[in-house]
């Protein structure tokens, strides 16, 4: 997956304390609900979820975060971003045709947290036969339509 790396400001606005993320993620990492995310402020880890608002993406940064990292607002920071937990291109085939052919199905599943992506993926690589694996993938299917995040 692209690592999008970029400089900026650490911005404020009312009582959001965040960074403006310069490109379109869905553009870049593909269309979805959410975008997690993973990477890198200044050298110091972050992970999250991107917000917008309507126009923009942005990245909120916690008050915690920033006192443990040195960081504060008006502060020039470099940043290295890619998307969190198992993409559509790095699934089992089989698993990755099933979402294909569902888009609700499959924007909803890479809009869950990694968490949850990974808990499918693993419940269904842990069946023995076949045809178990099958009936869970179709299962996994019926379950995201009707958006549940996990079994």
């Amino acid at each position: 997956m692209t690592v999008q790396r970029f400089k900026t400001i650490i911005t404020k606005s009312g009582t959001r304390t965040f960074i403006t993320i310069p490109f379109d993620p869905n553009a870049v990492w593909g269309v979805k609900q959410r975008h997690h995310i993973t990477g890198t402020v200044n050298g110091h880890g972050v992970r999250g979820s991107l917000g917008s608002d309507g126009s923009h993406y942005f990245l909120p940064l916690g008050a915690a975060w920033r006192r443990d990292c040195g960081l504060d607002v008006g502060d020039q920071v470099e940043v290295a971003l890619t998307p969190e937990g198992p993409q559509s291109e790095s699934l089992a085939a089989d698993i990755a045709s099933a979402l294909d052919t569902d888009t609700n199905a499959k924007a909803f599943f890479e809009s869950l947290a990694t968490f949850y992506r990974n808990t499918y993926i693993k419940w269904i690589e842990s069946a023995k036969r076949p045809e178990t694996r099958q009936a869970r993938i179709e299962e996994m299917l019926t379950l995201l339509k009707a958006g549940k995040k996990q079994k």
